[in-house]
């Protein structure tokens, strides 16, 4: 009941008030949107009272049309939406009879239907009251303002309102004249600083100006003057003088002074991360950072061919035809902060004729005056598709000789021959003889620029052709089912649609395995782990990753079938296919290996990541900023996010499917996740102190998935050497003749061998022991987890000396 008087309440108060709140709206719009300053000064005092008059006769209608809410009211309301107006019955009386048996049962049914009432929901019926929809038009309004408005604009309006109604039109005989004004500091608009009202600086302040700020002034009455000497005016007139302050001086206007201190506008800086590297597919990579005090505008990279660095033989023998340099745009955030910007460049630059030649790459960064930052020239090479098959790479450089110089042709034309000579059981015939109509443009003697290039792109395709047999198309057709797949999850198409698109993307999932297979199986060689990160996956689980998207969907559960789809489309295209060695067993442990060597690197993440937080926390404690949301927590919660995907790949990826010690893992990894996420989330509300209990949590669940995962191996490996000593111990018997094995009591232990981390070390994963108990009992990932700890435990401790601490932090920094 008492909910239902509070809507009763709410709909009253909205039925008697909306217009007062609509005009509210309204003039809060015309203010934070600057429309003050479109009307005319004149006009403003008339504009105001009628303004001031309309919110007065709103509210004193309102007034009279509000009605208190009365309990009975509210009583009544709810009861009439039961059953029989129980409430009503119950506090009835009986006439006649007395109050019986009969009476009693009433009342218990009258009892149980009060006992299913629901608060009533309000309803203010405006729509019918507002035919012309003018709250929504107000809503609507108010919603730009505190969007695109400001308060510096909305200050401006007020003041001028108050300046021109506080002004009498005429002076009267006798009264006090004396000059009154209003000034503003508008700093440039790249700065995103806020508009300052020189009327509310204290005296003696000092205004402190970026650099080409706009400073204006409105002068009312006479007599008023400003001088000025921090920069060139900008404006005439006498009742609104504007300067632009270039440099630090003084301004007074009507007998005050305002001491200026123009802030120099510093050059941007910008930094590159490490050398370049080289995606799967061939694509370039470059982390950077930049910085600037006002934001950073662009930034571009610009490489240059090396020409001092490179191998100037063969086809490079030559001087190369002149080439402009590349120049990449880099990718900055579209909107928030710019000051402090990480980035990361990706481009694709296989085909161009520079890839895998040393290059320089000068990163360059520009504010809003157009100052630019450079990095230091960063010598690498430019990473490019690597080529295995033979005649592959001799087409590959025979196209970089000829983009080099076309003084290449002929030698060109005369490798060609020799690598096509009895080209059966390695060249199909099409291919054969576009490779034939490529040696006559050759050595033709005339090659312009655009046949050349069209003969580059002729040797590419086809040097892709040898290289992948179709596997990039295969992947091509791949990726674009999923593309359009995710398109229509976003723009919410039918189920038959999404369905329709969801076979395709398996069947095109399918041609490329079989096709990757197919190829696995032709060529032994490190062509795949060279560009992989040692996760493996079976067609098993790329069909349950399938199945569960398309639960997700059947569910619609749209936006995590998305997300899921977007993981399996990275995940495939880094896919690779392997033989197993020596067994399932082996193929298993080697799995395990990379996994448990996976899951420690994603340890050692997630333990600097909390580090991170810890200090950030720290220094807010220290500057009275605690619980607040420091400039590094979107960073932090995006590197957590990172890695909790990151987890999330490694354990759909973990061996020992249906074994204890494989499931225990994989639940642990799960509260690691769930743990994660938390963190996640308590990072962006800027609760620091939360988030390191979360990550504390995940990197417990981390170590006992570890630990799980090791005991797995651990059991997995002693199985394979009691088979070993099975098979062997004829020979050892003959050996020592005792059946024991040679070495005086020396064996060999099924146990990996572990950093301090926890990650499989080199070597063939036994631990040789002597008998020692101490060397027997003792679980390394236990030993890594109780040393990490301790080292944890003492960096935290501030009483240690200073020296003791920051050795700690290097140790936790290396691990």
């Amino acid at each position: 009941m008492r909910l239902t008087r509070w809507g009763m309440v709410w709909e009253r108060g909205a039925r008697a008030f909306w217009p007062l709140l609509a005009l509210l709206a309204v003039l809060f719009a015309v203010l934070a949107l600057g429309g003050v300053e479109s009307l005319p000064t004149i006009a403003l005092p008339w504009l105001g009272g009628a303004a001031m008059a309309a919110l007065i006769v709103a509210a004193i209608v309102g007034g009279l049309r509000y009605r208190r809410v009365r309990e009975s009211e509210a009583l009544e309301r709810l009861d009439r939406t039961l059953p029989g107006r129980p409430l009503a019955a119950l506090g009835d009386h009986a006439v006649l009879g007395g109050e019986g048996a009969l009476w009693r049962a009433h009342l218990v049914q009258m009892q149980a239907r009060a006992e299913a009432a629901r608060a009533v929901r309000p309803d203010a019926d405006l729509a019918r009251r507002d035919p012309f929809a003018l709250r929504l038009a107000a809503m609507v309004a108010l919603a730009m303002a505190l969007i695109f408005g400001g308060a510096g604009q909305m200050g401006q309006g007020i003041s001028a309102i108050a300046a021109t109604m506080g002004r009498p039109l005429a002076n009267a005989p006798g009264d006090p004249a004396g000059p009154s004004w209003e000034g503003w500091a508008e700093p440039p608009r790249y700065t995103r600083r806020p508009t300052i009202y020189l009327n509310a600086l204290r005296e003696g302040e000092v205004l402190e100006l970026p650099k080409g700020s706009a400073v204006t002034f409105r002068l009312y009455g006479e007599g008023a003057a400003v001088t000025q000497d921090i920069g060139p005016a900008v404006s005439d007139d006498g009742q609104a003088p504007g300067f632009r302050a270039e440099r630090s001086g003084a301004i007074t206007v009507a007998g005050r002074r305002f001491d200026v201190t123009v802030l120099p506008d510093r050059a941007p800086v910008i930094r590159a991360g490490a050398a370049p590297t080289r995606r799967a597919d061939g694509r370039l990579i470059q982390e950077f950072q930049a910085r600037d005090d006002n934001g950073v505008v662009s930034g571009q990279a610009r490489i240059a061919l090396d020409l001092a660095s490179v191998d100037r033989r063969f086809g490079l023998a030559v001087d190369p035809e002149p080439r402009d340099p590349i120049e990449l745009q880099l990718p900055l955030p579209r909107s928030g902060d710019r000051r402090e910007i990480r980035g990361q460049l990706v481009e694709d630059l296989a085909r161009h004729p520079w890839a895998n030649l040393p290059v320089t790459l000068t990163l360059e960064a520009v504010d809003g005056i157009e100052q630019a930052g450079l990095s230091q020239p960063l010598q690498t090479l430019l990473p490019g598709k690597r080529f295995f098959n033979p005649l592959a790479a001799a087409l590959i450089e025979i196209r970089r000789d000829l983009l080099w110089s076309r003084e290449n042709a002929g030698r060109s034309a005369e490798i060609l021959r020799a690598v096509t000579w009895q080209p059966q059981g390695f060249v199909d015939q099409t291919l054969y003889q576009e490779l034939q109509r490529a040696i006559g443009m050759l050595e033709s003697g005339d090659l312009s620029a655009q046949d050349r290039d069209k003969l580059a792109e002729a040797l590419w395709k086809a040097a892709m052709l040898l290289e992948d047999g179709g596997l990039s198309d295969a992947l091509e057709r791949m990726k674009q089912a999923q593309e359009k797949l995710s398109e229509a999850i976003r723009n919410g198409a039918s189920k038959d649609e999404i369905q329709r698109l969801m076979d395709e993307l398996k069947d095109a999932t399918d041609a490329y395995t079989q096709m990757l297979a197919e190829q696995g199986q032709q060529d032994q060689s490190d062509r795949f782990a060279q560009n992989q990160q040692g996760q493996q996956i079976t067609g098993d689980q790329i069909q349950q990753m399938m199945d569960e998207i398309q639960r997700l969907m059947n569910e619609g559960r749209m936006a995590e079938a998305q997300q899921l789809l977007e993981q399996f489309n990275r995940m495939m295209e880094n896919l690779q296919v392997t033989q197993g060695q020596g067994g399932s067993g082996s193929g298993q442990q080697g799995q395990g290996n990379r996994s448990m060597n996976r899951l420690a690197d994603t340890l050692r993440q997630q333990q600097r990541l909390s580090d991170e937080a810890f200090r950030d926390m720290q220094e807010q404690f220290g500057q009275g900023q605690s619980g607040q949301p420091s400039q590094n927590s979107q960073d932090f919660a995006d590197r957590q996010r990172g890695l909790r995907e990151e987890l999330g790949q490694q354990r759909g990826m973990l061996p020992g499917q249906g074994l204890e010690q494989g499931d225990e893992a994989r639940r642990q990894l799960d509260e690691a996740g769930r743990a994660m996420d938390d963190a996640e989330q308590a990072l962006r509300d800027g609760d620091t102190g939360g988030a390191l209990q979360r990550q504390a949590d995940a990197i417990q669940s981390l170590r006992e998935g570890m630990r799980a995962l090791g005991d797995m191996l651990n059991q997995d490996s002693g199985q394979q050497a009691g088979e070993g000593q099975q098979q062997g111990g004829q020979q050892a018997g003959a050996q020592d003749g005792q059946g024991q094995q040679p070495g005086g009591g020396m064996r060999s232990e099924g146990r990996p061998m572990l950093d301090p981390l926890g990650r499989q070390r080199s070597g063939n994963g036994n631990v040789v022991t002597s008998g020692d108990p101490l060397a027997e009992g003792l679980d390394p990932a236990k030993r890594a987890r109780d040393l990490l700890d301790e080292i944890r435990r003492r960096s935290g401790d501030r009483q240690r000396p200073q020296d003791e601490r920051d050795y700690l932090g290097r140790l936790l920094d290396r691990f």
